[in-house]
């Protein structure tokens, strides 16, 4: 065994020896309930829903209780890197320092189950790893919680690569709002066709959020339902 090998291996005993100070991810609604269910059932979740649902936080949760629990040995985090018609390109740093501003949402809540120190030094040893979606193509993510957020950003083919990364003894999780993307028209809609086509497939659940699941500032459900 390597020296990055063991050096992974003792981190990850590390997160696993919090069990006794964790915090486990409970639903607050029965739609957020049966996502997870449809997460421990199946090998892919599609969830579709408003900001403040749910959608990444749930995710997010049971991916850091199954690492701690052993059921899977790292967490893989991604997202399109397009925010209102612009991308990567013009941010400075190289793809980790650039993606960082997307993905802070994720790893604040990260922190919340496993503590800061743990995700910097599960960071530091692969254990969590943040990818961007356009780096992912070739890859293959074994024994890993995967988890695609803001996929309404995604296109179509981004999200069939992104399905056909996973490997043995994975699960994925592939989120967004429908309402809110920020792709140009002709590339709309990937995650909605795929959600469409693939429903009803054995292995593949799909979940909808409502205003009622949201679990911030309850005056967020009732804006959104207003400005419909």
């Amino acid at each position: 065994m390597s020296r990055r090998q063991k050096d992974r291996r003792a981190v990850q005993r590390q997160a696993v020896n919090r069990n006794q100070e964790r915090v486990v991810v409970r639903p607050k609604s029965l739609n957020q309930q049966n996502y997870i269910i449809s997460i421990v059932e199946n090998d892919i979740t599609f969830c579709t829903g408003p900001a403040g649902s749910g959608k990444s936080s749930v995710a997010v949760g049971l991916a850091c209780n199954w690492l701690q629990d052993n059921k899977v040995s790292r967490i893989i985090i991604t997202r399109p890197t397009i925010e209102a018609g612009r991308g990567l390109g013009h941010l400075p740093g190289d793809k980790d320092e650039k993606l960082l501003p997307y993905v802070m949402p994720v790893l604040e809540e990260m922190n919340k189950y496993l503590g800061r120190e743990m995700v910097r030094k599960l960071k530091e040893a692969d254990i969590i790893e943040i990818c961007p979606l356009e780096y992912m193509r070739g890859r293959n993510f074994h024994n890993c919680f995967m988890i695609l957020d803001e996929a309404q950003n995604a296109t179509y083919e981004q999200i069939k690569m992104f399905m056909t990364r996973i490997g043995i003894g994975s699960r994925a999780v592939i989120n967004g709002d429908a309402e809110q993307t920020d792709l140009p028209e002709r590339f709309r809609g990937g995650m909605v066709d795929i959600m469409n086509k693939l429903d009803g497939l054995h292995g593949v659940g799909v979940c909808q959020l409502e205003a009622t699941d949201i679990v911030r500032n309850p005056i967020i459900g009732r804006i959104l339902e207003r400005l419909k």
